[in-house]
């Protein structure tokens, strides 16, 4: 009895380590520290079933902080979703989508800009689908995570107009974000506040 008791024992701890491990590497988390006094900041999410996530590697070499994609890293923007984080220097997150918005029809005057309706909890968001000349849509969704915070950041994914997954690709760019929540660190302490904390 003792032996099943144990037996038992082993299996369930197994059981909850494999559901753990499971849970971690669905688990996106991407972090940073902004020059000045801004505090360190940091992005998690949940990674979507059969895809891989990159901060510093081709996330890095193409200036992003993060890259989600699904297959073999090919370096085209197609059906990767990206995070970028920046100090906050606009004033709203109304101005950081206007501001977009106004770029993008600079390049492109005969694209077209819609709302991309999303629900994230954590943080004020806006979205916005560009859907460009050159046959290329762009979903891209702009957040505040707080004036606190010191940052803004944004979630895009570009895809072909025809391309046949469009709207699932879409569905699960808006799961990315929606699930994403920000969350600080302290600002590391400067060589004054390491020597009173002595």
């Amino acid at each position: 009895m003792k032996y099943l008791l144990g037996l038992m024992s082993v299996l369930l701890w197994a059981g909850a380590a494999h559901a753990a491990g499971a849970a971690s590497e669905k688990s996106v988390l991407v972090h940073g520290q902004l020059d000045g006094v801004a505090p360190g900041w940091s992005i998690h999410t949940e990674l979507p079933d059969g895809w891989t996530q990159d901060c510093c590697v081709y996330a890095k070499a193409i200036g992003v902080n993060l890259v989600l994609y699904k297959g073999d890293w090919t370096g085209e923007p197609d059906r990767v979703v990206v995070l970028n984080v920046w100090p906050a220097k606009l004033a709203t997150l109304d101005a950081e989508v206007q501001e977009d918005r106004k770029h993008y029809l600079q390049l492109d005057p005969a694209g077209k800009v819609s709302a991309f309706p999303l629900a994230n909890v954590g943080m004020p968001c806006q979205g916005v689908l560009y859907q460009g000349n050159d046959h290329k849509d762009d979903a891209v969704v702009f957040c505040d995570p707080g004036k606190a915070s010191g940052v803004r950041l944004s979630w895009s994914m570009t895809l072909a107009h025809d391309d046949a997954s469009r709207q699932d690709l879409l569905a699960l760019f808006k799961r990315v974000v929606e699930q994403s929540h920000y969350t600080a660190y302290p600002p590391a302490l400067d060589t004054k506040d390491k020597a009173a904390r002595h």
